[in-house]
């Protein structure tokens, strides 16, 4: 599917949006270090019978680079200023990890703009001591050489994948580092620093959300494991909670063809 690309002023930049096919909205937001061509495959499925908006979050991908920490209110005034920028009373959000955590603040802040939100290999709880090290450790390093490279990609594959993508699927390890290589770490690194050292606690918050939604855990997902997950999905009222076998953290990427049946069962119950 053809995609056109239209520039979005927000409250955190001009974000890059990639928009496709007709019916109802669809909005795709991606992990962090990634861009919204990690959902190529949910658009060529969706976008059939929906319009379908890749989200380059801010300091990714084409969007205007960072220059500050943000919080993810913020973020979710993007979401709206996104959808009133096309035109869109509402929308059916998919989120991953980062995308996942701002969807659930989009639900609980905006619920008259979401028709129902899929929130990916995500949680609602504040980093532990041990993530905000190391992210801490691995951001600093990444900014000092210029980039995610050399022993620095291992730990980044590691936080993505597991054991069966890493064994099964060349080419979706060859995806992530052929991203991981367009990331612009002076950027980047303000939304790695606002997402997880600095990742506020949603507990509360994610109980008083209303929205339709379905949280998905990947099995094999080091960095959000499928406990602290379920977390997040137990404080959300009425929430479906699904489990992929052999997925890691990029589900959508890793698991396309599960990821999209799952998400359209979902838009039919």
């Amino acid at each position: 599917m053809d995609l056109v690309e239209q520039d979005v002023a927000t409250s955190l930049g001009r974000l890059r949006v990639r928009v496709g096919g007709e019916g109802p909205t669809m909005v795709f937001w991606p992990s962090l270090l990634m861009d919204g061509t990690m959902w190529a495959a949910q658009v060529e499925h969706f976008g059939v019978d929906h319009r379908v908006v890749l989200v380059d979050p801010p300091g990714h991908g084409g969007s205007e680079p960072l220059t500050r920490l943000f919080d993810f209110d913020e973020c979710a005034r993007c979401v709206v200023q996104v959808l009133d920028h096309l035109g869109a009373t509402t929308a059916h959000f998919v989120g991953n990890s980062w995308g996942g955590m701002i969807g659930a603040t989009v639900a609980a802040r905006f619920p008259e703009r979401l028709d129902s939100a899929v929130l990916m290999n995500c949680t609602a709880s504040p980093a532990p001591t041990r993530q905000r090290v190391e992210y801490g450790f691995l951001t600093a390093m990444a900014r000092l050489v210029g980039g995610i490279r050399g022993p620095l990609v291992k730990p980044v594959l590691d936080a993505f994948i597991g054991r069966t993508t890493r064994r099964e699927r060349p080419e979706v390890v060859s995806t992530i580092r052929a991203a991981l290589r367009r990331v612009d770490m002076a950027s980047a690194a303000w939304a790695v620093t606002s997402v997880v050292p600095r990742r506020p606690d949603q507990r509360e918050l994610a109980t008083t959300i209303r929205a339709r939604v379905l949280v998905v855990a990947g099995a094999e997902d080091a960095t959000f494991p499928v406990a602290e997950t379920r977390v997040m999905a137990d404080a959300i009222p009425g929430a479906r909670f699904v489990v992929l076998d052999r997925t890691a953290h990029l589900a959508g990427l890793e698991s396309p063809a599960e990821v999209n049946a799952l998400i359209s069962g979902f838009l039919a119950r």
